[in-house]
């Protein structure tokens, strides 16, 4: 399937010149030896002394410890310093022991189950954990080894895994893509059965998502839980969707130790040569269930009475070494007996009583940064000098003198200028820019990706220009990004799920980084479930890990449909517990700015759920002055911001979230309602219960409040916030709601008909 000539000609060379065979000394052969033994020995070491506990046994499949083994050797004579890891559950507590290098001992605990108030509320099954190690190779060279935490949703780690690798390029200035290395290790129906495979091979050559080739080792055991490849693929080989790809594909029998050699001297070399992807499907079998409590010959009689009559990997390797003359059965029974020794002792460990399990946490480039709640942290001052923010906002409206701009961007720039000089106030996407050329000129890296970010949905933002006659691209940000720091944007796949994840992994190696995914329309956030699940929303209580990604997400009801109106919030706010995130919804440019700056400002690394608008881009009163980026920080509630309404003689109070305020303050306009208090939420988690009570208690007197929002009933904040505001409500007072009714659909497809609910709603209100 590959077409280049240079890639087919070094195949070709290296394959056909060796007969493709790799001629392997005694220590090679004897270190592939032992680690067969390590992992064969772990293995049965646990079904005796655990029976029936589920582990994922790696039986069948236990060259891939020693295929392992090779990658990081070879890795580290290729001057790699670090190895970023990927896999799903099955035989990960055996790469946790002999090839991460995490104590059997904890291991075994994890098993004994003896601590339940370390557990209590949080912690994560013992085959998803992840672990990172120093890894001392045979010639002394160190190399970093971290497997990422993976839920059961198997190659939704894959992304994650290439954001981290990015990250870890980019902070060691690894341009060049060399010295950071993912290694992703699949299972055969998983790899060719979910799509999020071909999106991250789509990702791999893509100058945003670049990083020098990732190995991709498929642990092949023909069979997905009890479903055979008839029903599985409609292709010749699991491997067969990374055909996309101008990589080879080497298929290779892991009952063949010294071909699976072979095989990563070719695969690592290729990689290191061409830096692309490179796949090797390593056929195996499994030689118990999906679990070691199912029986598979209920659905496969045929196949595992094949396999119960077939020697393990590790006695069919020995008796080839034997025929050799090079190892005794002596010499490998001792190393056996070695093995088994060790694991009884680790047992002993493990049983205890003083035993401790200990688990890393804040390290390294982490260990200035905090989680847990924000309840007690101060309120930082994010402004920046007027001054500033003018010579910024001035800065990045300037292009190279050959540059020809389009016309109607000219006429932005000018009104850009305009803003800066304080002439007129500033829009949303000035804010943004703000606050991203605040920060990088104070030497904070930004990075942002989505679908169409550079331009901008909603053609605001405009960060990339394109010459008008001959395309050719400049990102006013260079201009100031010279100062000190770096912006990075990149229009992103038509992808949600892969590039979300690759982000939040990014963004997990990043924590000194504004990491930002933005969603083309917020509905779309939805084809990412998995990743806000199973990873933002809970990796800090399963995991103890956090992350600083903003997700911004277009929402807005304004007539565009089912599909072009709602991001879901009610499904972040249902995820919400214990501070695991923020979720906000800010409805000016100096919030948007203030916002930003606060992600950075403070060492609080949580996810940043942010719902952005579309019509209000350009809308004529969503506008701040210069002067409200100069002082103070993010507004968690705006209470009521016109003079003329006096709190004594307010009669009703209508609480809401963003965009419906502007048609509210319209309507009240409109019907010269000055006995109508309008009170914003801008920040619904954490729920600002202070700042809420404080601004609520001027209107203790009024008798009528009001919850009204854009969105259905059973959708949007109504059943979160309703217990909120009660807490605060005055004796007397009343909660009523003013919106959508109760809908399947988040809204209607005609605009006359949302047209007219957005009348009806606001007059209720």
């Amino acid at each position: 399937h590959i077409d280049r000539l240079e890639l087919r000609v070094w195949l070709q060379r290296r394959m056909e010149t060796t007969r493709n065979r790799l001629q392997l000394t005694r220590e090679d052969q004897l270190r592939i030896l032992t680690k067969l033994t390590d992992a064969t020995t772990f293995e049965e070491f646990i079904q005796r002394k655990y029976v029936g506990a589920k582990s994922f046994s790696l039986e069948g499949g236990e060259t891939l410890i020693p295929l392992l083994d090779l990658v990081i050797e070879k890795a580290a004579q290729q001057s790699v310093e670090e190895v970023v890891l990927g896999m799903a559950h099955r035989g990960r507590l055996n790469v946790l022991a002999n090839v991460m290098g995490k104590s059997a001992s904890s291991i075994f605990r994890e098993f004994e189950d003896k601590d339940p108030e370390h557990y209590m509320g949080r912690g994560d099954v013992k085959y998803h954990l992840g672990y990172s190690s120093d890894h001392v190779t045979s010639t002394g060279r160190k190399v970093h080894l971290s497997l990422a935490f993976n839920p059961s949703h198997l190659e939704f780690v894959n992304p994650v895994v290439l954001g981290r690798t990015r990250a870890k390029q980019d902070r060691r200035g690894d341009v060049d893509r060399e010295r950071v290395l993912p290694v992703l290790i699949h299972g055969d129906a998983a790899f060719i059965g979910q799509g999020i495979v071909q999106e991250t091979l789509n990702m791999s050559g893509l100058e945003g998502y670049r990083v020098g080739g990732a190995l991709h080792v498929i642990v092949n055991n023909q069979i997905g839980f009890t479903t055979g490849p008839r029903q599985a693929r409609s292709t010749t080989y699991a491997s067969d969707v990374a055909k996309m790809l101008q990589s080879p594909i080497f298929h290779v029998n892991g009952e063949d130790p010294e071909a699976v050699a072979q095989v990563i001297e070719l695969a690592m070399d290729f990689r290191a040569e061409f830096k692309r992807d490179v796949v090797i499907d390593m056929y195996a079998y499994r030689r118990f269930g999906h679990n070691e409590t199912d029986e598979p010959a209920f659905t496969q009689p045929v196949m595992y009475e094949k396999i119960r009559q077939r020697k393990g990997v590790r006695e069919a390797y020995l008796e080839h070494l034997l025929t050799l003359g090079e190892v005794t059965e002596e010499d490998a029974e001792r190393v056996a007996e070695e093995r088994r020794a060790h694991l009884e002792q680790e047992l002993s460990v493990a049983r205890s009583g003083d035993f401790k399990l200990q688990y890393s946490t804040l390290e390294g480039v982490w260990s200035k940064y905090q989680g847990g709640s924000d309840a007690a942290l101060p309120d930082p001052d994010t402004g920046i000098e007027r001054a500033e923010a003018s010579r910024l906002l001035e800065a990045i409206t300037h292009t190279p003198a050959e540059f020809r701009l389009n016309p109607k961007i000219a006429r932005q720039m000018n009104t850009r200028r305009q803003m800066a000089a304080g002439e007129v106030p500033l829009d949303w996407a000035a804010g943004e820019a703000l606050a991203f050329a605040s920060l990088v000129s104070q030497g904070v890296k930004v990075r942002m990706t989505g679908q169409d970010v550079e331009r901008g949905t909603f053609s605001h933002r405009h960060q990339v220009l394109h010459d008008a006659v001959d395309g050719w691209e400049f990102m006013p940000m260079r201009n100031v990004e010279a100062e000190k720091g770096l912006f990075e944007i990149h229009n992103s796949p038509l992808s949600e799920v892969a590039v979300l994840a690759f982000e939040y992994g990014y963004s997990n190696d990043a924590p000194d980084a504004l990491v930002i995914w933005e969603a083309q329309y917020g509905d779309f956030v939805n084809v990412a479930q998995v990743i806000i699940d199973q990873f933002l929303a809970s990796a800090e209580e399963k995991w103890s890990r956090l992350s600083g990604l903003v997700m911004q997400l277009p929402h807005g009801f304004e007539g565009g449909g089912p599909e072009h109106s709602s991001a879901r919030l009610e499904r972040f706010l249902q995820l919400c517990a214990d501070d695991n995130m923020q979720v906000v919804y800010p409805t000016t440019p100096a919030q948007i700015f203030h916002l930003l700056r606060r992600q950075m400002i403070r060492l609080f690394r949580k996810p940043l759920v942010i719902l952005t608008p579309k019509s209000l881009l350009r809308h004529k009163e969503a506008t701040s002055p210069l002067e409200a980026f100069a002082t103070g920080g993010f507004e968690t509630v705006i209470g009521e911001t016109d003079p003329s309404i006096d709190p004594a003689g307010v009669k009703r109070v209508i609480l809401c979230s963003g965009r419906v305020y502007y048609d509210l303050v319209a309507a009240r306009r409109e019907r010269n309602a000055n006995d109508v208090a309008i009170v914003r939420i801008e920040q619904l988690y954490p729920f600002p219960h202070k700042a809420f009570e404080t601004e609520f208690k001027r209107f203790a007197s009024a008798p009528q409040v009001v919850w009204c929002q854009d969105e259905p009933q059973n959708q949007g904040y109504w059943f979160y916030v309703q217990h909120h505001i009660n807490e605060a409500l005055a004796p007397g007072q009343k909660l009523g709601y003013a919106g959508r009714a109760a809908s399947a659909s988040p809204a209607v497809g005609y605009f006359d008909k949302h047209f007219a609910q957005q009348k009806e709603l606001t007059a209720a209100a």
